[in-house]
């Protein structure tokens, strides 16, 4: 059993098109009490080709396996109800926790979300100082909170 703590830093892969948002998510983990590796992809292509292992994430080393995946919905590509699908079937990903984080508050999005196996479904705030505080949150429900199973790879 591994908890993630101050000494060990938490990697964190972003899954978000959004600009904006993107850089809010660095500022408030920036700021947060927990040493974390911070990763971002801007598509589901690109989130698939990150959890996968292919192209220019292949390397173990420079592409560690996360922790905790913050989860767009409406990413371009392929979208987020695609990735959490792929990211369930797979043995190695299946216990990798994952946020949907979105700004859909629509039921079918939710429902689908949970079938699919995320661990929690949460609407993005509009107001950018609650934004941080959601994320700081929960980053530290994740990574002081929870004991996350070991990453399989």
């Amino acid at each position: 059993m591994r908890a993630t703590s101050k000494a060990k830093h938490a990697v964190i892969l972003l899954a978000e098109d959004d600009r904006g948002d993107q850089e809010l998510t660095r500022r408030a983990l920036e700021a947060g009490k927990i040493r974390n590796d911070l990763r971002i992809v801007e598509d589901g292509e690109e989130a698939l080709a990150y959890l996968f292992r292919r192209g220019k994430y292949k390397d173990p080393l420079s592409s560690p396996r996360p922790d905790l995946l913050l989860l767009d919905l409406n990413l371009p590509r392929v979208d987020g109800r695609e990735v959490l699908e792929r990211v369930r079937a797979d043995a190695r990903l299946r216990r990798m926790a994952v946020v949907v984080l979105t700004t859909s508050r629509q039921e079918e999005d939710i429902l689908r979300s949970y079938e699919l196996g995320c661990n929690s479904f949460i609407t993005k705030p509009g107001a950018m100082d609650q934004f941080i505080e959601l994320i700081q949150s929960l980053e530290e429900y994740w990574f002081q909170t929870v004991i996350l199973p070991p990453k399989m790879e």
